[in-house]
């Protein structure tokens, strides 16, 4: 049994601003167990830039912004497992992995997840059709195309309009391929406004809603695809199908929460998120428990990520060193159009401000945020537009606690 203080499951985005963050709070002894060769996470494939606008101040790609929080990590002297696959995480805070040198356990005070997410595939789709080649999920091109130098096809369709099957739609036009379509079965699109610019509309790229795939066609290479338009059950509408040739479907059909060691370990998970019910601190109903990311919650920018490990490092850090905090709390939930929000539950005394992060359940236009305790405002904010693809935050000042008498409720108003 090897002993260390803090342990953080994941070596992305989240895991190195969380180490970083608990190692600058006085808790030098932190260790990092990531189950690829080198630290990074996903940002290792994205190469396109739009990173570290909100948290560093410049835009850089994936890799460059995954080198930032290396470097930090390096001058910190951070040990780091890589190639290291954790395969359980217990309540007492034990760590089980295996490597090349075979299975280790890990005794820590404190524990941060930051597994991260991945992708749903073809089979959560129930798509009717054979299983030809030509079928990805958009990560998984994406990673084919940039890191190991494989174009995976010329005349493309993308399912699904979230960020990643946005920006597929521009890399593979720039790669020469023929992009016929990105086909949404919502009636709205769920990336960004300005990945919906930047990647299809500036490359005359068609956004088809209310669309899905219905059929897909071929035997041993995918040979086209019948798309049709839905109904507000999303049932196909028949008269509406039309076939496109193709050799190639990208899908970028959701982000699933990483989140089979939490489960294991019993934590209590939010239905909604698919991720910890965690507090103001990123801890979860395990005490000594943190977790932050994707795997608690999809991001829409990976600075929003940095920011939310980095309160779950200094938590951690502060468990480690002082105890747990022993001060009442409140549930915080959503209600009307807001679709979840988190922290889910939060201290009657923290020490700063306290900031909520929700999604709302479809767009809207300009709209108002009100955090309420019964009938007093703790916070609120005007947006002159909300959509689901775009995380929305209202912050409760320290002297607002005061008038927290029992549960808050998140809601929006429209104007």
């Amino acid at each position: 049994m090897i002993n260390h203080d803090i342990v953080i499951v994941g070596g992305g985005p989240a895991g190195m601003a969380a180490a970083v963050a608990a190692y600058d709070n006085g808790v030098t002894d932190v260790v990092i167990l990531d189950r690829d060769d080198d630290l990074g996470g996903i940002l290792r494939q994205c190469i396109h830039n739009g990173f570290g606008l909100h948290k560093l101040g410049q835009e850089l790609t994936g890799p460059e912004y995954a080198a930032v929080y290396k470097a930090k990590v390096e001058e910190r002297g951070i040990t780091v497992y890589k190639n290291t696959m954790v395969l359980d995480v217990s309540q007492d805070k034990v760590v089980t992995a295996t490597n090349r040198d075979g299975i280790m356990q890990i005794q820590a005070k404190a524990v941060v997840l930051a597994m991260g997410c991945r992708e749903r595939s073809r089979g959560a789709l129930n798509t009717p059709g054979t299983r030809p080649a030509g079928v990805f999920s958009a990560g998984t091109a994406q990673k084919l195309i940039n890191c190991e130098g494989y174009m995976v096809g010329k005349k493309v369709v993308i399912l699904g309009s979230g960020d990643i099957g946005l920006i597929m739609a521009r890399r593979m036009s720039l790669e020469g391929a023929k992009v016929e379509a990105v086909c949404e079965i919502m009636p709205y699109s769920g990336g960004l406004t300005r990945n919906i610019v930047q990647c299809l509309e500036d490359f005359y790229i068609p956004l088809y809603l209310s669309t899905t795939v219905a059929e897909i066609h071929g035997k041993k290479r995918l040979e086209g695809v019948t798309i049709a338009q839905v109904d507000e059950n999303r049932n196909v509408i028949e008269e509406t199908k039309r076939y496109i040739e193709c050799d190639t479907l990208l899908l970028s059909v959701g982000l699933i929460p990483e989140n089979e060691l939490t489960a294991q370990a019993g934590i209590d998970m939010d239905r909604i998120t698919s991720g910890a019910i965690v507090d103001e601190n990123c801890q979860t109903l395990a005490e000594g428990v943190f977790a932050c990311g994707n795997v608690l919650h999809v991001h829409d920018l990976v600075d929003y990520v940095s920011d939310e490990a980095e309160r779950a490092g200094k938590g951690a850090a502060e468990y480690v060193t002082k105890g747990t905090n022993n001060s009442e709390y409140v549930n915080v939930s959503a209600a009307g159009g807001v679709r979840y929000v988190l922290p889910q539950h939060i201290h009657t005394q923290p020490k700063e401000a306290v900031s909520l992060f929700m999604r709302v359940g479809k767009p809207y236009g300009k709209v108002r945020f009100t955090a309420k305790c019964g009938d007093t405002v703790l916070a609120s904010a005007i947006r002159l537009k909300a959509a689901p693809g775009e995380m929305e935050k209202l912050v409760i000042k320290t002297d607002k606690f005061s008038h927290i008498t029992g549960d808050i409720t998140v809601t929006l108003e429209e104007m």
